[in-house]
């Protein structure tokens, strides 16, 4: 099938993303408009540590108008590697370094209306090694049992996507009892 781009429009510039709509043509001719998040890929990071817990952050998020338990997580910025980046953001995030960290998985975020891809890491041999935070961020840090995660996940109660994916991908990697 062919989908052809005939015009693009930037409606919107953001700090962190951009809103464009695009003119495409369908594969029987037809034109429509699609409107498209554009954002730089990102990190996820699964930080594992010896006693077998994953560190979640809690974290105020104003679109869903509550806090929300998450894993690690941050922008790529330009230049700058999607290893490189998750060796910053679980600095920054929960104040550890990883002496292993593993690319684990990838994938579209929401390919429905956003360009966002996000890159997914298993982080494990943690070490405190803090970085001063995002101005914009008040994270509080949990350890949460792997098990006990799992389980959280199966009941409903991570209501992050990105966090429930990267569960998803780091569970055969994980003793969760």
């Amino acid at each position: 099938m062919d989908f052809k781009t005939i015009a693009t429009q930037q409606i919107y510039q953001g700090r962190v993303f951009s809103v464009r709509q695009d003119q495409v043509q369908m594969p029987d001719g037809r034109l429509v408009r699609l409107d498209i998040v554009d954002h730089p890929p990102a990190v996820l990071i699964v930080p594992v540590d010896e006693n077998g817990d994953i560190w979640f952050i809690h974290q105020y998020r104003h679109a869903a108008g509550k806090g929300i338990m998450e894993l690690p997580a941050g922008v790529i910025e330009p230049g700058e590697s999607a290893e490189s980046c998750a060796r910053r953001e679980i600095r920054e995030e929960i104040g550890m370094s990883a002496q292993d960290l593993d690319l684990i998985g990838e994938f579209f975020m929401a390919p429905g209306y956003t360009s966002e891809y996000l890159y997914v890491f298993l982080a494990r041999r943690l070490q405190a090694s803090p970085l001063p935070g995002d101005e914009d961020e008040y994270i509080r840090v949990e350890r949460i049992p792997a098990n006990r995660a799992y389980r959280m996940a199966e009941r409903g109660e991570v209501h992050d996507a990105k966090t429930l994916a990267a569960l998803l991908l780091a569970k055969n990697r994980l003793d969760t009892g």
